[in-house]
């Protein structure tokens, strides 16, 4: 099996097969909705409000998710594709990860970060190694929308968040 991967972020109803229609109805899955806790869970943690679901950002990372999907590797959507949203970004082995495992990935760059102002928050001195956490935890983020794609091998995770985070210049954390 192979292990999660995901790349920094740049400076989400969850489309996988099996929906039912009350999840439909609702805007989210089961799946969607432990994304979504898994956020607010570090949210929480971090003693910060928390995000809602939004199906319209859920939406365009979908779109995205497929696109990477039928690519088979990860990039980041430009700044007008994505509408000036950031985004999160994980691939995996097809089937073999769970929403927890996934958000997962992002939430271990907990142990580089450091409080501060925006880009100098990481114990490495490097913003990307803890980017992904950032945007989870961004004090003025409020909305996130998730879609997952199934690709020939791996999945592929993308997030949206709104307002984006990890603006230069802005504090994150204590």
């Amino acid at each position: 099996m192979g292990m999660g991967r995901f790349i920094a972020p740049a400076l989400g109803v969850l489309a996988i097969m099996g929906f039912d229609a009350p999840a439909l109805a609702q805007g989210r899955s089961d799946f969607a909705g432990r994304l979504l806790a898994a956020h607010n869970e570090e949210r929480d943690r971090a003693g910060l409000p928390r995000l809602s679901w939004s199906s319209r950002l859920a939406q365009d990372a979908q779109e995205w998710a497929v696109h990477l999907s039928r690519k088979g590797t990860l990039q980041h959507a430009d700044s007008q594709r994505r509408r000036n949203m950031g985004e999160n970004l994980w691939m995996g082995s097809a089937g073999y990860y769970s929403a927890e495992d996934m958000i997962g990935g992002f939430l271990s760059e907990r142990s580089k970060f450091r409080p501060g102002t925006f880009p100098q928050v990481s114990s490495s001195g490097n913003w990307s190694d803890v980017g992904h956490y950032t945007q989870i935890i961004w004090p003025r983020t409020t909305e996130v929308g998730c879609a997952v794609a199934k690709g020939a091998v791996n999945d592929f995770l993308v997030c949206r968040y709104n307002p984006p985070g990890n603006t230069f210049g802005e504090r994150v954390g204590g």
